[in-house]
């Protein structure tokens, strides 16, 4: 990893007291956590819970109106100095969305987008980048084919290992994944989140977990956070919560869960990229 320096202050991402409002909506009201070093969080709630309000904040997206937010010692909560500061906090928080063919170019072929990355934030020159790409794509389980593929030429679980590639060329310390598995049918679910395993304890880098889906929470994380309209109404040890919840909340999303014939990663909603398609052998890890 690149990041060495020390800072004082507690290690890892710490928020305290979040806090967003819309007009008269409070949106997030007092959120805080903590995320240690390498370790994974997940965030749950129905939809309007304020959980993706929550990290887009993290992440720079939106502008809090109050609280702090704390990565490694360093305040995160005032507005960026300039333009290399805005990019060296671009650096340690990435972000990877529900939808990955939205969040690519479909212009620009995977090889581009993840040069593309490498330059704007490395001083990597070509043939350097071009290594750290080909090391990218064997990171994600994708290979030759995919890397001079555009998107619309991938499956719905290829430009999800792709989106994650790129949040990952730059090292974060913290990988936020917003309903990351949500648009993706039930195989190529279990087989992302097998890869997000993978890559974690290997790397040692944190993960907040966004979902609405508490199937997935026991394979993702350690600790899960329990959002309702904008407020924390439990948090803990993921064992501790799922399996003895105390606010009635929690078990209302518990009892919402299928019990029988879930492949942990939820229902799928979309499908492979085309009618009569499979995954990619190669994208399985």
């Amino acid at each position: 990893m690149r990041h060495t320096e020390t800072h004082a202050g507690p290690k890892g991402l710490v928020v305290d007291g979040l806090r967003k409002r819309y007009g008269a909506h409070t949106a997030v009201d007092g959120v805080s956590f903590t995320l240690p070093p390498g370790g994974s969080l997940a965030i749950v709630g129905e939809s309007g819970s304020g959980k993706t309000t929550t990290v887009r904040m993290l992440v720079g997206l939106e502008r809090a109106d109050g609280g702090t937010v704390r990565l490694d010692g360093r305040d995160r909560s005032a507005r960026a100095r300039g333009r290399a500061e805005r990019l060296a906090r671009a650096r340690e928080i990435q972000m990877v969305f529900q939808d990955p063919y939205l969040s690519l170019d479909p212009r620009v072929s995977v090889n581009g987008c993840l040069d593309e990355v490498l330059r704007l934030h490395t001083g990597l020159d070509a043939a350097a980048r071009t290594a750290r790409v080909g090391e990218l794509l064997d990171q994600v389980g994708l290979g030759a084919r995919e890397a001079v593929s555009l998107p619309r030429g991938l499956s719905g679980g290829q430009r999800q290992r792709v989106a994650i590639a790129r949040a990952l060329a730059v090292e974060p310390r913290v990988l936020v994944l917003d309903e990351a598995v949500a648009a993706l049918d039930v195989s190529i679910q279990a087989q992302i989140l097998d890869l997000l395993r993978g890559i974690r304890r290997r790397s040692g880098i944190g993960y907040l977990f966004v979902t609405h889906d508490l199937a997935v929470v026991r394979h993702v994380a350690d600790e899960v956070l329990v959002l309702k309209s904008g407020t924390v109404l439990e948090s803990g040890p993921v064992d501790r919560v799922l399996d003895a919840p105390e606010h009635p909340y929690t078990r209302l999303l518990l009892n919402s869960v299928p019990r029988r014939g879930r492949v942990p990663g939820g229902a799928g909603r979309t499908g492979h990229g085309g009618p009569g398609r499979g995954p990619d052998p190669r994208s399985v890890p």
